[in-house]
């Protein structure tokens, strides 16, 4: 009698132990993800033939409200355009210079707290340029940052980026970026 008890037991344990292999073996399916040329960092996970990717992978920000469940990611159309003086420019020589950034943004369905402008250098040292708080909700709206003058002491690419704040208490998340590349 005790040895069937103990083949019953066993024969569960075996059960078990071979579905949670296979739940185990399914969802550590690894994959890489490239989004608009770059691979994201976590990449994603094949399970049951669907891929799936964090949320926090798509440059938006992103709100999460544990009483309902509901993730946001805040991702809105930003077009970044930089001024020296009246004259749009792209690329620059190395030295100090005077500019503004313009940040067209469209597309915003959400409410968020702020807005910030900042630029990143070639080594990944990051400068704020100007933030400023969204008093009212705006679905779409311009930002202009005031005159700054910026010294690119190294040739490479910078990032001027836009970034969005959605509580006072969260970090800012940048949602958009423009490269300027420095020459000699």
């Amino acid at each position: 009698m005790k040895w069937k008890k103990v083949m019953a037991c066993m024969l569960v344990l075996s059960l078990m132990g071979g579905s949670t292999l296979l739940f185990a073996d399914s969802v550590n399916e690894r994959v890489r993800v490239w989004l608009n040329g770059h691979e994201l960092k976590d990449g994603g996970y094949l399970i049951d033939g669907k891929t799936y990717v964090p949320v926090r992978e798509f440059d938006g920000a992103v709100d999460w409200n544990p009483a309902n469940g509901q993730v946001q990611v805040i991702k809105p159309n930003v077009h970044i355009f930089l001024f020296k003086g009246d004259t749009v420019f792209g690329n620059v020589n190395k030295g100090k210079l005077k500019f503004n950034v313009f940040s067209q943004v469209d597309s915003l369905n959400n409410d968020i707290h702020s807005v910030k402008v900042a630029i990143e250098d070639p080594s990944g040292n990051i400068k704020d340029i100007q933030s400023e708080v969204v008093k009212d909700r705006k679905d779409n709206f311009w930002f202009r940052t005031y005159d700054f003058t910026y010294d690119f002491k190294t040739t490479g690419k910078y990032s001027v980026g836009f970034y969005v704040k959605v509580k006072a208490d969260s970090d800012f998340v940048k949602i958009a970026e423009k490269v300027i590349t420095t020459l000699n």
